[in-house]
């Protein structure tokens, strides 16, 4: 278990030193704000949309570790997926970081299985959580600015 927990340390520290897909999106079809006034994460996610499939993603922004890979991973895991594919893994990787069982094998989730023991940090899964719900809010024509508060 010692290996499992270091390989999703490796994850998330490689994701927040190199980030993918960090960077404005010219011509995106949405565009939204995601900020914690608690911690001070700040993060905008651009989406590209091409009818319900999302062609492109990115974000930029600043944060702790947590929040950054979490971001980087999300924009990796969802792009080329189908909006309603993307709101569903939104709604699995809540119950990841909440503790809820997501139905699915450590397999099945891939690199979203590294934010598992954030569940143990209740402070943490509003970092974790903010890219994602940024992302829902920009698919769901909510509203332009999203808070964690």
């Amino acid at each position: 278990m010692n290996d499992l927990r270091e390989l999703y340390q490796q994850v998330i520290l490689d994701h927040n030193r190199n980030p993918r897909n960090y960077r404005e999106l010219p011509g995106a079809t949405k565009r939204v704000e995601g900020y914690n006034p608690l911690c001070g994460d700040h993060y905008t996610v651009f989406v590209d949309l091409d009818g319900d499939v999302i062609k492109e993603i990115t974000f930029t922004g600043n944060g702790c570790a947590i929040s950054k890979s979490s971001a980087s991973v999300m924009t990796t895991t969802v792009k080329g997926k189908r909006t309603e594919d993307a709101e569903r893994l939104f709604e699995i990787f809540h119950k990841l970081v909440t503790g809820e069982p997501a139905g699915l094998s450590e397999a099945e989730l891939g690199r979203l299985a590294a934010f598992s023991g954030v569940s143990e940090f209740p402070a943490r899964v509003k970092c974790a959580t903010l890219a994602w719900h940024t992302l829902h809010s920009a698919l769901q024509d909510e509203q332009e600015v999203v808070t964690t508060e």
